[in-house]
C-alpha cells in the first residue's frame, strides 16, 4: 500500500520557525501549523487586528487561517494577507489553546493585537480571550454579511424581498454608517416573519462597536475588501474544504500559493532574500532525530563527492530542509513533491531523478535527499556516478571549484545550452543542419556585429 506522508523540515536556530507542523502516525493529520518567514513578517508589521477564519473539510477537520487586517494593510491579492495556518486535533478548549500558544511562540508580536474578528458560530470564545488577554474579541463585518446571505436564502423568501434585502446588504455593508446600519435594521424587521426574525441576531446591526472595526474603508476601499475576502475563502474552501484528506488538502492550497505569490513583490520591508530568514529549532515531533539525520547525510556528501559536487548538493539539501514535501512510495519507485513540479524519484543506484538538476549533473537532488532524509538513510557511493565521487577527477572542477556566483550561474546555463544546442546538431539531417546553421549564423552576427567572425 502507497505511504503517503506530510514532512518538513526545518533549520536549525534560534529564531522562530519557516514551518511547524506534527504528524499523527495514521493517513490522516492530527495536528498541523504552517507559518512561512514572509507571513511572519507580515504579522509583525500589521499585528494590531487579527482576522480568523476557519474552514472545514469533508471529515469535520477545521482549518484555521489568521489574517491581518486593518486601516494599514495594503497587500492585495488571494491569501496575501494570510500570516499563519493551523488545523488543531480537535475543536476543544485544550486543542485550540495548544494551536494559539504555538502562533504566540513564534510570534512575539501577538502582544500587540488589540482585535481579533471572528465568525458568528466561534464558540472558543473563552479560549481565545485566555490566550490574548489584552484583545478586544468582535465579529468581523464579513462574517456577519455571509451569515445574513446564507440566512435570506434559507428563508425562501419571495424573490423581488430576497433581491432587495441582498442589494440592501450588500449597499450597507459598504457604506456601514449608524444611519444605514439602521435602515437595514428596520427592513429586516418588515420583510422577516416575526416567528424567524430571531434566526437572524439583527441586533448585530446596532452594535457600533462592530461596525467602528470596518467603519473607516470608503465604499470602493470595502467593496475590494469584501471581494477579496470572498475570493479567499473561496480559495480555502476550494483546495482544503472540499478534499477529505487534510495533507492533500494543504498541499493543493500551498501549491495554489506558490503559483500565485499574491502581492509579496510590493511588500516591502527593507529585508533580504525570503530565504534568509532564520528558521528556528525543529518540528516538535522529533527535532534530535532529524538533526541527526540532516547531519549525517550531509556528512556522507562531504565524504563521497568531490568538492564542487557536495557544494552543489548542500544547496539542493538546504531546499529540503526549508520546504514542506510530499513522499509517497509503491514497490518500485517513490514520488516526490517539494510544493512544486512532480518528479520520479529512482531510488535503486544509481539513484536518479527526473527533475532538471538531476538530469543535467547526475547528482543527489533535493527530491533524492527527501527521499535520504524520510528513510533516515545517508548516501552511498553507488548512488552516483563515478566522475563525481571524491577519488575520480572531473572535468567540472574548473567550473565548480570557485565560489558560486551569478556569473557562474550564467557560464554553467550557456554551457548546458550549447552542448545541448551541439547534440541536436550532430543528429539531424544534412539539409535541417544547414537551415539551423544558418538561423545560428544570423543571431550570432545580430548579437555581436557581422564584422567578426563568430565560431559556432
Amino acid at each position: 500500500m502507497a505511504l503517503t506522508m506530510l514532512n518538513g523540515l526545518l533549520i536549525k536556530d534560534s529564531s522562530p520557525p519557516m514551518l511547524l507542523h506534527q504528524v499523527s502516525k495514521t493517513p490522516q493529520l492530527d495536528t498541523f501549523n504552517y507559518q512561512s518567514c514572509f507571513m511572519q513578517d507580515v504579522f509583525a508589521h500589521f499585528p494590531e487586528i487579527l482576522f480568523i477564519h476557519r474552514t472545514y473539510n469533508p471529515r469535520g477537520k477545521v482549518l484555521y487561517t489568521f489574517l491581518v487586517d486593518g486601516p494599514r494593510v495594503q497587500l492585495e491579492g488571494p491569501l496575501a494577507r494570510a500570516v499563519y495556518f493551523a488545523i488543531p486535533a480537535k475543536e476543544d478548549a485544550e486543542s485550540l489553546a495548544q494551536m494559539f500558544q504555538v502562533f504566540k511562540k513564534f510570534n512575539p508580536a501577538w502582544e500587540r493585537v488589540c482585535t481579533i474578528l471572528v465568525d458568528p458560530h466561534f464558540l472558543p470564545l473563552p479560549t481565545l480571550a485566555m490566550e490574548f488577554p489584552t484583545a478586544e474579541v468582535l465579529l468581523s463585518a464579513f462574517h456577519i454579511c455571509k451569515f445574513l446571505q446564507g440566512k435570506f436564502y434559507q428563508l425562501s423568501l419571495e424573490r423581488p424581498v430576497e433581491r432587495v434585502l441582498l442589494t440592501s446588504l450588500q449597499s450597507t455593508m459598504c457604506s456601514a454608517t449608524a444611519g444605514n446600519l439602521r435602515k437595514l435594521y428596520t427592513l429586516l424587521s418588515n420583510c422577516i416573519p416575526p416567528s424567524r426574525l430571531p434566526e437572524l441576531h439583527s441586533h448585530w446591526l446596532l452594535n457600533d462597536r462592530i461596525w467602528l472595526a470596518h467603519r473607516w474603508r470608503s465604499r470602493a476601499e470595502s467593496s475590494r475588501y469584501f471581494q477579496s475576502l470572498e475570493i479567499t475563502t473561496r480559495i480555502l474552501s476550494q483546495f482544503f474544504g472540499t478534499t477529505p484528506s487534510e495533507k492533500q488538502g494543504m498541499a493543493s492550497l500551498f501549491r495554489y500559493m506558490q503559483q500565485n505569490p499574491g502581492d509579496k513583490a510590493s511588500f516591502s520591508l527593507g529585508l533580504g532574500p525570503q530565504n534568509n530568514c532564520p528558521p528556528s529549532e525543529a518540528s516538535p515531533e522529533s527535532p534530535r532525530v532529524e538533526q541527526l539525520v540532516e547531519a549525517r547525510i550531509q556528512h556522507s556528501l562531504n565524504a563521497i563527492c568531490t568538492g564542487p559536487a557536495a557544494q552543489l548538493c548542500l544547496g539542493e539539501l538546504a531546499v529540503v530542509q526549508k520546504s514542506m514535501h510530499l513522499i509517497g512510495s509503491d514497490s518500485e519507485k517513490m514520488n516526490i513533491q517539494i510544493l512544486e513540479d512532480t518528479h520520479k524519484v529512482q531510488p535503486q543506484p544509481p539513484a536518479s531523478c527526473s527533475c532538471y538538476f538531476n538530469q543535467a549533473f547526475h547528482l543527489p537532488c533535493r527530491h533524492i535527499l527527501a527521499m535520504l532524509s524520510a528513510r533516515r538513510q545517508v548516501l552511498q557511493p553507488d548512488m552516483l556516478p563515478a566522475q563525481w565521487t571524491a577519488s575520480c577527477a572531473t572535468s567540472l572542477d574548473s567550473i565548480l571549484g570557485s565560489k558560486w556566483n551569478e556569473t557562474l550561474d550564467k557560464h554553467l546555463a550557456v554551457t548546458l545550452l550549447t552542448e545541448e544546442v551541439g547534440r541536436l546538431l550532430q543528429h539531424c539531417s544534412k539539409e535541417e543542419f544547414e537551415r539551423r546553421y544558418s538561423t545560428l549564423r544570423e543571431l550570432a552576427d545580430t548579437w555581436i556585429g557581422p564584422y567578426e567572425q563568430v565560431q559556432l
